[in-house]
């Protein structure tokens, strides 16, 4: 009351303005109590007196104005009086942008707090896709930075729960499910799991009509559930779902995940069906601990399978049972592997008439189950259980899944409008948005499948190491240790019809491994998923990296051509490197028959036919082929999208293999030294003139080169991103100097060679004297020394990366050396101790700079 009054008779004289400063935070300081929920209303006429007497006085402190503003907002929000609330907020925002920016925030959280909160979703969505490519990387630092975001709108959507507008609500749970969905791996899902439970609670409060979505979501807290072991949780959510699954897409598969958890829950009852008791001796096998024996392990998947296949598995399981094999006829070990190959093919020919045997059923549940009993094999190391099981399971892909593809075609087209519309980013409430990707039991089938297609060619590769035989070669005669009378001939074994047995069921091994591996980029390919293809490539590039360091491409080219084809059709997955491995790969195998016998190296001509050998050429001449493949990953990868970059380690390699094509084509590169897209990139410019200069004088076509001089002038001239390619390119410069007698180009080239090596020697001392420091860090253990000790280990690193003038690695070793003695700066003797390290770290920064500056001052 006597505020007020002082505030009527201070606002009536300017000399007394400073009294309704003071009344207001007296006044303030009174109120404070009713500053709350259900109180805020009656303070209303008495804050908007002083409100419009601190406008009236134009008081300086529009901080304190602001705040008084924002509060009185807030009473008229709390009386709902919306129509005051509306007036007086135009007002005070426009002041408050103006005047006070860092509050617009918050008045703009109480004008339109919806609005904000969507606001903060679409922030947390931009924090995630900053990240781009990194997210399928899965490192350590990606990980945490989406977590951190979900953690953030964890309690965003607390803020939309208390404000109670059910839009807003949905769409932070939208936005909080598609931030969830790259971190749903099985070694990631349980750190999502809160997070999706407070999803999943909320949608269900509310009863929100996302029922598609609140379908996925309980979905996969089930199988977080499940992988915990926590079986009646996992079984309601499965539940839920069930009941949400309002179109049925996800029925069989529910209900097949809820029967398999409901089966683990019966403790007093046997399964009534073979498929259950399957299920159950699966399950029991999963749960096996890392200590338990393989034997043990093996007995239960051994009975999974025979519940299964009862007529067949355990004579496909005895098919690598060396105990059922014969001796052969002579006894010899030539003839005891012929009886093994024979003994195996035989075996494994017992699955061709099962289906028929058994009828199709339940063919969707006997897939999965055939399925989970490989994994479960392979993970556990029982291979031959592992391959037997495979050989069952694929039997579905060769008896019914191959009806699939015209269906798949039409699924692409979907595929493709559903990209589109995710990709609009439209409104997250409507429902629309989210059924359109929709889930097809056939599709995941297939997708297993694929899969199942991966272990199998796997498996069947261990098998042939078990043999010592690797993917692809052949097999090689054993030694013969036995004792032979005098005047024994040997017999070669290439003409032992024991031999060729086994040696054409080694080669059949490999065959059946690539065909495998093949079908799944197939299956890739008729699902549209770039990433089953991208595995493929993997697998075989990996698996064959034998042949390809020998020179031996040419024996899988119709695989890579297959390949190569496939990933045209699906994309690369946003892996430009191994595509460039395999458009390399592919144009050495097509064109290392073409080069002929004076050209190749000495230990090339016994493994490659010659060119004269037309029997074996293929239809397409080679050179031609290989230019297409070499230009279309010289296109892809020059420079013009940014995403598609690789190293140029990598690049190099498909430069030197297109230079050859173009040699054997007789073909001029032209002075832009490189293809049309690329002719103003001077590494690549460099790069070709090199590999112009090592073809020249081998009997074929001459390029036109530039000058030697020229050469070096650019090379010392380029930005190097790889100091190892930039150091073999100036070794093959300082050769080709010497072999054309031009001393000064030799000894410039040599001497630039020395000290890059010597910059290579100090990168990789700074790197080791770095990762040491922070693996201190790492076992800390509250031990003071251990600190000291890193810091030293940091100071070295600063020291090593500015001899070499590398400023990016001494600005990593500063910043840990700042990290780690943190701790000491509070301490004044701490301190003195830091002084001589500090200076040290700073002068090598300063070092780094001025040879940064030194070198490109003299390439200009």
């Amino acid at each position: 009351m006597y505020l007020m009054k002082a505030l009527d008779f201070a606002i009536h004289d300017p000399r007394y303005y400073f009294l309704i400063y003071n009344a207001s935070v007296l006044y303030w300081q009174v109120v404070r109590p009713y500053l709350k929920s259900g109180f805020r209303y009656l303070l209303i006429p008495s804050l908007s007196q002083i409100v419009t007497a601190l406008n009236q006085a134009e008081e300086e402190d529009k901080q304190w104005r602001a705040e008084l503003m924002i509060e009185l907002l807030e009473c008229f929000l709390d009386a709902s009086k919306v129509k005051e609330a509306v007036d007086f907020s135009s007002t005070a925002a426009a002041f408050i942008k103006n005047n006070v920016p860092d509050k617009y925030q918050h008045i703009f959280s109480l004008m339109e707090p919806g609005k904000l909160i969507e606001i903060e979703c679409l922030e947390c969505e931009y924090e995630v896709q900053k990240l781009g490519t990194k997210i399928a990387t899965y490192t350590k630092g990606v990980v945490e930075t989406q977590l951190k975001v979900i953690r953030r709108l964890e309690q965003v959507l607390q803020h939309a729960v208390r404000l109670g507008d059910p839009n807003v609500i949905q769409v932070v749970c939208a936005t909080q499910w598609n931030l969830c969905l790259p971190l749903l791996q099985h070694n990631l899902h349980q750190h999502v799991r809160k997070p999706l439970i407070s999803v999943a609670d909320i949608l269900e409060k509310i009863d929100s009509l996302l029922i598609l979505l609140r379908c996925q979501v309980h979905m996969e807290i089930a199988r977080t559930e499940e992988d915990e072991d926590r079986i009646e949780a996992a079984m309601e959510h499965f539940q839920k779902a069930i009941y949400l699954d309002n179109n049925g897409q996800y029925q069989e598969h529910l209900k097949m995940a809820f029967h398999r958890l409901h089966l683990c829950t019966m403790l007093y009852k046997s399964p009534e069906r073979l498929e259950d008791e399957a299920i159950m001796m699966i399950e029991q096998a999963k749960k096996g601990k890392q200590k338990d024996s393989v034997r043990k392990k093996r007995s239960l998947l051994v009975n999974a399978g025979l519940a299964l296949a009862p007529d067949a598995f355990q004579i496909v399981l005895d098919s690598e049972n060396e105990a059922k094999v014969s001796s052969g006829k002579s006894r010899s070990q030539i003839s005891y592997l012929c009886a093994k190959a024979q003994h195996h093919t035989k075996s494994v020919e017992k699955t061709d008439g099962h289906l028929k045997r058994l009828g199709h059923g339940n063919d969707k549940e006997r897939i999965r189950l055939w399925a989970d009993l490989a994994k479960v094999a392979r993970k556990q190391g029982v291979w031959d259980v592992c391959r037997a099981a495979c050989r069952f399971c694929l039997l579905y892909d060769d008896a019914q899944m191959r009806k699939v593809p015209k269906a798949k075609k039409l699924q692409k087209k979907k595929a493709s409008t559903i990209m589109m519309d995710d990709n609009r980013g439209g409104n997250l409430q409507m429902e629309s948005s989210l059924p359109i990707k929709s889930f097809s039991l056939e599709r995941d089938l297939l997708r297993t499948l694929a899969e199942i297609r991966f272990i199998n060619a796997e498996a069947t590769i261990h098998l042939l190491r078990l043999e010592g035989v690797q993917l692809n070669d052949h097999a090689v005669p054993p030694e013969d240790t036995s004792q032979h009378p005098t005047g024994y001939i040997s017999k070669l074994p290439e003409h032992d019809p024991d031999w060729i047995t086994y040696s054409i069921w080694v080669d059949h091994l490999s065959q059946y491994a690539m065909e495998n591996f093949l079908r799944a980029a197939e299956m890739g390919e008729e699902l549209n998923e770039a990433w089953i293809v991208h595995n493929t490539l993997v697998y075989v590039l990996n698996h064959n990296k034998h042949l390809i360091a020998s020179g031996r491409q040419r024996e899988i080219v119709e695989s890579l051509q297959s390949l190569l084809s496939a990933i045209k059709n699906t994309g690369h997955s946003g892996n430009t490197v191994v595509l460039v491995m395999l458009c390399n790969a592919l144009a050495r195998g097509l064109i290392l028959c073409w080069i002929p016998k004076s050209v190749l190296k000495t230990d090339e001509k016994k493994k490659i036919d010659p060119a004269t050998d037309k029997s074996k050429r293929p239809s397409i001449r080679g050179p031609e082929k290989t230019n297409i493949v070499c230009e279309f990953a010289l296109n892809l990868t020059n420079g013009n999208i940014p995403n598609e970059l690789v190293p140029i380690a990598v690049r190099q390699q498909i430069i030197a293999t297109w230079v050859k094509a173009k040699q054997l084509l007789q073909q001029q590169i032209w002075h832009k030294l490189g293809t049309d897209d690329e002719g103003q990139n001077p590494i690549t410019k460099v790069l070709v003139a090199l590999e112009m200069y090592s073809c020249n004088g081998l009997g074929l076509m001459d390029f036109t080169v530039p000058s030697l001089s020229q050469l070096v002038k650019m090379t010392l001239e380029c930005n190097w991103s790889d100091p190892l390619v930039e150091l073999q390119t100036l070794t093959r410069l300082t050769y080709f100097a010497y072999a054309s007698h031009d001393h000064e180009i030799v000894m410039t080239c040599s001497q630039r060679t020395v000290q890059l090596d010597d910059a290579v020697l100090q990168e990789m001392l700074s790197t080791a004297a770095c990762i040491q420091g922070r693996s201190i860090m790492e076992n800390l253990a509250g031990k003071k020394h251990l600190r000291l000790a890193a810091s030293k280990a940091f100071v070295q690193s600063a020291r090593y990366a500015g001899e070499t003038g590398n400023c990016t690695l001494v600005m990593l070793a500063a910043r840990h050396f700042w990290n780690t003695c943190l701790p000491f700066i509070g301490s004044p003797l701490d301190r003195e101790q830091l002084k001589e390290p500090t200076e040290t770290i700073l002068k090598n920064i300063i070092k780094a700079e001025s040879k940064i500056k030194q070198v490109r001052s003299s390439n200009k």
